[in-house]
């Protein structure tokens, strides 16, 4: 059967769908292609995909926060999962236009959530954010860990799709699995990460921004590793047997982290962006921004003991390889 990717033009979407054709799944791409960052970029990663697997992977764009739009686009097309993977992201745009995050995030997940119960499908997984944890100072961060204390509006949407799929999983007896990202990275990723910014600078020269004084670290996750967690746990939908789940649920909705549960310091980040770059940065030093937070972890022990998710790359390793893809699109 077919399987629905939203945010098929994004960073995490393109590589889950490649992934996914890659093993014989055909892939029904969904993505408004909104303005939020270069739309180059993402018409580029669709032809990626549409390139490498013609007519396995079918494009469709639309506004998944448009129920009527979206149910018409896909009448009349079978499918059995869904990958929910789309959103407005950014935790600072979050601050300058919050209506955005309300529709996409909010009213387009429950479109999602609408289009799984009605169709019945076999397992939904859905994107979630590490922001939930706010300022939590418990570390590392762990699914059982209160989240109710968001300091984003970006935050507060994804928690409440957490809520809203809790809801959905007793209600409709909907294998749901949310998935918590931390800082993901790599090629083909976004404009707006810290890593593609301090690359981009420093090829050019230009003072790069660095927030608290440095004195931040983050659990840099790269991207194959995190597609590995979306794929198990679309394979592997919680069972509906009254047991508690990741996440405390009974319901079939489990909860995960998807992090390299090794934080790390964002200078040394940055000195590794240099070296690959073979050019200093030079730095700007700047306070802590407005809903960010100085430091994140995931406790991965849920994922690992019942999906077998274990990271395999660094960021030793994984900087260079972004840099080197940043470099060969846009510095020829």
């Amino acid at each position: 059967m077919t399987i629905i990717v939203t945010g098929a033009a994004g960073f995490i979407g393109m590589h889950v769908s490649q992934r996914l054709l890659e093993r014989g799944e055909a892939v029904i791409g969904i993505d408004s292609l909104n303005d939020y960052y270069d739309v180059a970029l993402k018409t580029d990663r669709l032809k990626l995909l549409t390139d490498a697997f013609g007519d396995a992977f079918t494009f469709l764009k639309v506004d998944f926060s448009d129920h009527e739009a979206l149910e018409a686009a896909l009448a009349g097309r079978d499918f059995d999962r869904i990958v929910h993977l789309g959103a407005q992201a950014g935790v600072r745009y979050s601050i300058e236009n919050p209506r955005a995050y309300v529709q996409a995030n909010l009213v387009g997940h429950l479109n999602l959530l609408e289009l799984a119960r009605h169709r019945k499908v076999r397992a939904m997984v859905y994107a979630s954010s590490s922001s939930v944890y706010g300022g939590n100072t418990k570390f590392p961060f762990a699914v059982e860990d209160r989240v109710d204390h968001p300091l984003s509006l970006y935050a507060a949407t994804k928690k409440a799709d957490e809520l809203m799929s809790e809801t959905y999983a007793n209600l409709y007896r909907l294998p749901l699995t949310g998935l918590r990202f931390f800082t993901v990275y790599g090629p083909w990723g976004r404009p707006d990460m810290a890593m593609w910014i301090f690359a981009k600078g420093i090829l050019a020269g230009d003072p790069i921004p660095v927030f608290n004084g440095g004195k931040m670290r983050r659990d840099f996750t790269y991207i194959d590793d995190i597609v590995s967690g979306v794929v198990a746990s679309l394979d592997n939908p919680p069972p509906d047997d009254g047991t508690e789940k990741a996440g405390g649920s009974v319901a079939p909705h489990r909860l995960y982290n998807i992090g390299n549960n090794r934080p790390e310091e964002l200078l040394h980040m940055i000195g590794l962006i240099e070296e690959a770059c073979g050019k200093k940065a030079v730095l700007e030093m700047a306070p802590l921004q407005p809903g960010d937070v100085p430091e994140t972890c995931a406790d991965i022990e849920p994922i690992r003991r019942d999906l077998g998710f274990a990271p395999t790359i660094s960021i030793e390793e994984g900087i260079p390889r972004f840099v080197k893809w940043y470099q060969g699109r846009y510095c020829r």
